[in-house]
């Protein structure tokens, strides 16, 4: 009878983990995948005021590369982490991608977030249409899915439903960049 019941809870726990695992919110490139090309506005970086195309301009280099429908302070605090990583490892390359169907609006936003912040080594660019680059496939359950990839090879992937990106999943995400730095 013991051994039943050890047997049933193993069960009933691989049950769960397998519909946790299932539940698992998925978004944007998988690892393996190859990062294409795709433009947008730069408010805050080196290309500020015109489009561009940083996943070009990084080219082979690490990358961490952060889409999200809006900002709220774990995003903010996101972008501080990343940023004080970028100035620690200039080898590394970040940029954030705010998906709006406001650019004005949206290119305000992320001047005044950047100085605030004071971010320096994240441009923060804005592309037109909140459904994100088409080839990324972003789920729209998705508020933040964040991307790491080096030589053209996707190597992370996290994606976070509104409200989930916490103090947890930033360290999660800052902890996954040696990923690409090895």
């Amino acid at each position: 009878m013991k051994r039943l019941f050890v047997t049933a809870s193993a069960l009933v726990l691989a049950l769960c983990g397998t519909l946790v695992v299932a539940e698992e919110l998925q978004s944007g490139l998988k690892p393996g995948s190859f990062p294409g090309a795709f433009n947008v506005l730069d408010c805050t970086g080196p290309a500020k005021g015109e489009t561009v195309c940083y996943r070009c301009k990084y080219g082979m280099e690490p990358v961490v590369s952060i889409f999200a429908r809006n900002i709220d302070d774990d995003v903010t605090n996101l972008l501080k982490e990343i940023d004080g990583q970028i100035a620690k490892n200039k080898s590394m390359k970040a940029y954030f991608v705010l998906l709006s169907d406001d650019l004005k609006k949206s290119e305000a936003t992320l001047v005044e977030l950047a100085k605030k912040n004071e971010i320096k080594n994240v441009p923060l660019t804005v592309f037109e249409g909140a459904a994100g680059p088409e080839e990324y496939e972003l789920s729209e359950k998705a508020d933040v899915t964040v991307l790491m990839w080096v030589n053209d090879d996707v190597k992370v992937n996290h994606a976070y439903a509104k409200g989930k990106l916490d103090k947890d999943a930033i360290k999660a995400v800052a902890g996954d960049t040696k990923k690409i730095l090895e």
